[in-house]
């Protein structure tokens, strides 16, 4: 359950101020209703508002305090699955569409911030570092493959060596540097953007949860404790924060796992040996930890995760075990912030992006790639809405099958098999 901006989390302790949004209290009207206010509704709603389309949002807590307030901020270039596994399940001609809308999305965040003037701090670079030896000669291939065939160039192969000295940690065994990812601040991504949309036309109200939807005559009725919304097009979001609303087909496809960040001290003289050029990390264990530095000079770190309602009872010391791992010259600093959020998973890593009936859409399932994504299928969702379906048609092509085991089992089967892969990462 999301109650809104977490206390503990470096986020919202230093998110630009953004004013507290009325509540609905009342029966209104639109042409479009939006249920959620992370990066996908809000990409919505701007869309539509630009476009001269009336949109109420509700947001059952507060405006970015799900999963897109509370994220790693990381910026990962590309669909969530690779090219060569697109290439082998949906073909080569829609794998090279996916690349494209990739592009695309990180074309627009960046738009996004530029036109809006949002200030979320966004750096480029990303690093992908290797946990276990080996491994030298297939990033050289993927290298090579995404070059030839996508004309990517971004990507480069960094030594054991070089990455020991850019990150500061002999953990590694070498990676790849990627140019076009970067990381940013999420929360303050996400209150930009609203910001936008209220300033095209947007209606956003807080603190109203969208209990019900129903069909009456040829509208569709959403319920709220206070007022009900009638509208033509109803587009729901919320991703790992999906509930009934979205239906057995979702429930089925999407389901909700917890990560956790962390927030150290400002590192004074020692940040200038900890990821020198100052881009995002991401490891490849199965359960990654992640981790890049704040404009303080904080470690902001990602590690660990559950597969239960509720976190871990001391956030602090379980992220700190994850960050001593690969830091343990840190032992002496702060920990002073440490959070938790909720992300949406699918069976095979790809977003569940489904019209679920007649004029009712939903985006979900990112699996840890929304910061880049969310906000471009937000638009992609309004476009849907206004008649212009090619980019969602393409997105539901992607297979995302239920998880096994059906309404009894699918969750305990689910926690057992990510339970296993997380095992082998201490193996």
């Amino acid at each position: 359950m999301n109650a809104g901006h977490p206390p503990t989390s470096w986020y919202a302790a230093t998110a630009t101020p953004f004013p507290t949004l009325p509540e609905l209290q009342q029966d209104t009207r639109a042409d479009v209703c939006v249920v959620g206010a992370g990066y996908t509704g809000l990409g919505a709603a701007l869309e539509l508002a630009a476009r001269g389309v009336s949109v109420v949002v509700l947001e059952a807590a507060q405006v970015g305090s799900g999963g897109s307030g509370r994220n790693g901020g990381q910026v990962h270039v590309g669909q969530r699955n690779d090219q060569a596994w697109l290439e082998k399940v949906v073909g080569r001609d829609d794998a090279l569409a996916l690349w494209r809308m990739s592009q695309d999305a990180r074309a627009h965040l960046l738009a996004l911030i530029a036109e809006h003037q949002i200030a979320c701090d966004f750096r480029p670079g990303m690093i992908h570092a290797r946990h276990r030896k080996g491994g030298e000669a297939e990033d050289a291939a993927h290298i090579e493959f995404m070059q030839s065939r996508y004309g990517y160039d971004q990507l480069a192969l960094i030594a054991p060596d070089a990455l020991a000295h850019e990150l500061g940690t002999d953990v590694y065994h070498g990676g790849l540097v990627d140019r076009g990812g970067g990381h940013l601040h999420p929360l303050n991504l996400a209150l930009g953007m609203a910001r936008a949309a209220l300033t095209a036309g947007a209606v956003i109200h807080e603190r109203t949860r969208a209990v019900a939807w129903r069909r009456e005559g040829g509208a569709i009725v959403v319920e709220s404790p206070r007022g009900k919304v009638t509208c033509d097009q109803l587009i729901l979001t919320g991703d790992g924060y999906l509930d009934d609303l979205a239906g057995g087909a979702a429930r089925a496809r999407v389901m909700p796992i917890n990560n956790f960040l962390l927030a150290t001290e400002p590192l004074g003289e020692r940040a200038d040996a900890i990821i020198r050029s100052g881009a995002a990390v991401a490891d490849s264990r199965f359960v990654i930890n992640y981790f890049r530095k704040s404009p303080d000079d904080r470690l902001i770190f990602g590690g660990g995760e559950n597969y239960r309602p509720g976190f871990p009872p001391d956030l602090k010391a379980f992220v700190r075990r994850h960050m001593l791992k690969v830091y343990p010259g840190l032992a002496d600093v702060a920990v002073t912030h440490a959070w938790g959020g909720t992300l949406g998973i699918t069976v095979h890593r790809a977003p569940f992006v489904r019209e679920l009936a007649p004029g009712v859409r939903i985006a979900a399932g990112y699996s840890g790639q929304g910061v880049m994504l969310a906000p471009w299928f937000g638009k992609l969702l309004a476009d849907a809405a206004l008649g212009e379906g090619q980019g969602m048609a393409l997105l539901a092509r992607l297979p995302t099958p239920p998880f096994p085991g059906g309404r009894l089992l699918r969750w305990p089967l689910t926690v057992a098999g990510l339970s296993w892969y997380a095992l082998r990462d201490r193996m």
